[in-house]
């Protein structure tokens, strides 16, 4: 009886474990492509970076507090994961803390992003837009890009709330997981974007 139990049981586990591979296996195929895509931007820069017509962009200054901001968001994550890494209900004292700490990344994305649109903002205030010159087209580009797949990250997050607070239910953990793999790729894709753009722009 307690074979047959534990055999019928076994597929399950199994199931549940595979699907955690392939999630984790495609979160990192995935941030591989990201990679790809904006090392190509990157190789592309320096090329054009030798031509007769680059110059110098002064970076808005406001690009300091988002870097701020996004590393603090990461913080919050990362407090959050380990606060519901073991919380089953929504109404427990580690998943109260946990979601506390969701909603605070939740928060510090969105300001990062409502940053990067005064940074723009900035930059078209001084006449500088897309086609000004190659300077400020690499940097409205690879900021764009980045906050998009930042809003991935955003509505990941607001996803995984909804499910814990609304539905009153658990989720996987390596759902949680996988989403905070994916925000600290970005946290540190922003650090290696910014310092390109202070050196090379």
């Amino acid at each position: 009886m307690i074979a047959s139990t534990a055999s019928s049981h076994a597929p399950s586990l199994n199931t549940a474990g595979g699907a955690e591979r392939a999630s984790r296996s495609g979160i990192w195929v995935g941030l591989f492509a990201i990679t790809m895509s904006f090392a190509a931007f990157s190789s592309a820069l320096f090329v054009r970076e030798g031509t007769p017509d680059w110059g110098h962009l002064v970076l808005p200054s406001i690009l300091y507090l988002n870097t701020f901001v996004l590393l603090l968001s990461s913080g919050t994550l990362e407090l959050s994961r380990r606060s519901l890494a073991h919380a089953t209900v929504a109404d427990s004292t580690a998943a109260t803390g946990g979601i506390g700490w969701l909603l605070c990344t939740l928060a510090l994305g969105i300001a990062f992003c409502c940053g990067q649109y005064l940074a723009w903002q900035n930059l078209r205030a001084q006449g500088i837009y897309l086609a000004t010159n190659p300077n400020s087209s690499f940097f409205y580009v690879l900021t764009f890009i980045h906050v998009l797949h930042l809003l991935a990250g955003i509505v990941a997050l607001l996803y995984l709330t909804a499910r814990f607070v609304f539905r009153r239910a658990a989720f996987r953990r390596s759902l949680l997981d996988n989403t905070a793999i994916y925000w600290h790729f970005l946290c540190v894709l922003w650090i290696y974007l910014f310092l390109l753009c202070r050196m090379k722009l």
